[in-house]
């Protein structure tokens, strides 16, 4: 098997065997990438790239907004909007190619990021796991 098909395997064995919470963790991974990445494009002067970062961005934060249970938690609408004023923010920086206001989107993301992380690896802690 060639290294690009083992590296594609080895992801989607990542993704079909990870807990939901690692799930999202992997999710907001991937949204700090693509955000600091279009960031990256834009300054580059290349707007097709970071027209596809964002957009997938944007993918990803329909993706968590749709799994959020906003009435399932205290915080959950709150989170439901920040998730709706990125969604926003990233569409206007698109169109304008705004680097700034992805960077400052990703400003708001990595500290969420971070958070959920903390959040999940403290699960098996919480659950008498190691």
């Amino acid at each position: 098997m060639s290294s690009p098909a083992l590296r594609q395997r080895y992801l989607a064995d990542s993704v079909t065997t990870a807990t939901p919470g690692r799930l999202l963790v992997m999710l907001y991974d991937r949204l700090c990438l693509d955000l600091a990445r279009g960031a990256d494009a834009v300054d580059a002067g290349d707007r097709s790239a970071a027209s596809e970062l964002l957009l997938h961005a944007q993918d990803i934060l329909l993706e968590l907004q749709g799994s959020l249970r906003p009435e399932a938690w205290d915080g959950g609408k709150e989170l439901a909007g920040i998730y709706a004023f990125l969604l926003a923010a990233l569409m206007r920086a698109n169109i304008a190619q705004d680097a700034a206001a992805v960077r400052a989107a990703l400003g708001i993301v990595e500290p969420l990021r971070d958070a959920w992380r903390e959040a999940v690896e403290a699960l098996p802690a919480a659950n008498g796991k190691s």
